[in-house]
């Protein structure tokens, strides 16, 4: 297997991992240089389609949030990206992981999703430098 082959494989499994199926539509908000492309990549090629913005005007399957301390009010962002979700949809919260400039306390995105009527499922190292956790509606809610 070539060394391009591999990769593809590793970045398709990591967009898997975040529990993605192909025809998914995935919404990004919060994008800027920093993020991680390689992600970005990988989701495209996993649900065959390009993210959308946030401009976007339909549901989506999914919501990519990039977050970093100092993007203003997390319980606002949440709130806002919770209505474009369609029945049994997913945020993921993609935060710079610890001792990375802009990193978000656990606590503060605990409290801050459960104040916005989120459960937190899951965590998980998405990229080099970024942090996900998984946020859903509670099952009574969906």
């Amino acid at each position: 297997m070539s060394a391009t082959a591999g990769q593809a494989q590793g970045e398709r499994s990591l967009a898997e991992r975040l529990g993605l199926k192909p025809g998914q539509v995935v919404q990004e908000v919060g994008w800027d240089d920093d993020v991680d492309d390689d992600l970005r990549d990988s989701i495209e090629e996993l649900t065959g389609n390009e993210l959308v913005d946030e401009d976007y005007e339909d549901v989506v399957d999914v919501v990519l949030l990039w977050w970093r301390d100092g993007d203003g009010d997390l319980f606002d962002a949440l709130s806002g990206v919770v209505t474009n979700l369609t029945d049994g949809g997913q945020i993921w919260l993609l935060t710079p992981k610890a001792g990375r400039e802009g990193h978000v306390e656990p606590s503060d995105i605990g409290e801050d999703a459960t104040t916005a009527g989120l459960s937190q499922t899951s965590s998980i190292s998405a990229a080099p430098d970024w942090s996900g956790t998984r946020l859903v509606t509670p099952k009574a809610r969906r």
